[in-house]
């Protein structure tokens, strides 16, 4: 298989951790370097990497600092605070659950993430075989490195498919990173701005969305990029099946449980450093929403455990 650099976008070499920092894409590939716990959080609330990218960050940081012989718990805290909305404690508590039980730690989570890799490809997999000849896929935000590999999957099966992209604002993460991972592996892929999807689907463009989550509830709702909700909505007054490509269920029983992350109002105020509206306008971010679960026509599981 042929993977985008986004599908594993962390290394761990000797004690320093190198990041991919989507922030620059597809502008430059760079990775910048995190030295220490402090660093790698740092560059998880920066958004320099997210998603899956910041999983695989979590468990190299405890890596990284095992062998600088840091307190684990003390980092565990840290990570916890990094970003609300993330279930970053169903990992740090899976790690220190590994130290307390006195099991081989670097060996335990090398198996983990070795684990999450072989899970990823075959989700990938899972979702190929849901799609049929000359599908569209409709998908917002980005989910690292996925859909180019369904893709690689469904033409395996001799199914050739197409993408539309929404941009994702503020961020931009469509157009940055989903267009370029797409445009990069060949595949024919149309960038929409978020308020086009109810105009597509009702010209019949699209035939599928599939989009990813970054928190599952036990009932089935999700947490995703904001707007993921307006587009399941959409999706099904239009009658398109929507799919979700998604992490194990966390401990909250429902979406409402789920805590959103307010990011800072300059991120959707400024661009690049070029402020967008004038002086004095307020801005409001919620860097995700809840898609109820009736909303979901399959959830494709990640299981990794």
């Amino acid at each position: 298989m042929k993977f985008s650099p986004l599908f594993w976008p962390i290394q761990l070499k000797g004690s320093t951790i190198y990041i991919l920092d989507e922030t620059l894409l597809p502008q430059k590939v760079k990775y910048i370097k995190a030295k220490n716990y402090i660093e790698a959080c740092s560059a998880i609330k920066e958004m320099k990497t997210r998603a899956v990218g910041q999983v695989i960050l979590v468990f190299y940081t405890f890596l990284q600092a095992l062998k600088q012989g840091k307190d684990l718990k003390k980092v565990a805290k840290a990570i916890n605070g990094a970003r609300p909305t993330l279930p970053f404690k169903v990992l740090t508590d899976m790690v220190l659950g590994w130290q307390q039980s006195g099991a081989p730690l670097e060996k335990c989570i090398l198996g983990f993430l070795e684990t999450l890799r072989t899970k990823r490809i075959k989700q990938a997999e899972d979702a190929a075989k849901l799609l049929k000849n000359n599908d569209i896929i409709l998908t917002h935000c980005n989910v690292s490195g996925l859909m180019p590999l369904i893709a690689q999957f469904a033409a395996a099966q001799n199914k050739r498919i197409s993408f539309f992209v929404t941009e994702t604002r503020p961020y931009l993460q469509g157009a940055r990173l989903t267009a370029w991972e797409l445009k990069e592996a060949g595949l024919p892929v149309t960038l929409i701005t978020d308020n086009m999807a109810a105009h597509v689907m009702a010209e019949g463009k699209i035939s599928k969305v599939i989009v990813g989550a970054d928190h599952l509830a036990l009932n089935g709702d999700i947490a995703n990029k904001i707007g993921t909700y307006q587009i399941a909505l959409l999706a099904k007054y239009f009658k398109i099946p929507f799919y979700v490509l998604c992490p194990p269920p966390s401990k909250v029983k429902s979406g409402d449980d789920i805590k959103i992350e307010i990011r800072p109002e300059k991120e959707l105020l400024e661009f690049q450093g070029k402020r967008l509206a004038p002086i004095g306008v307020k801005g409001y971010y919620p860097a995700f929403d809840i898609t109820p679960n009736a909303l979901i026509t399959k959830h494709i599981y990640l299981e990794v455990r």
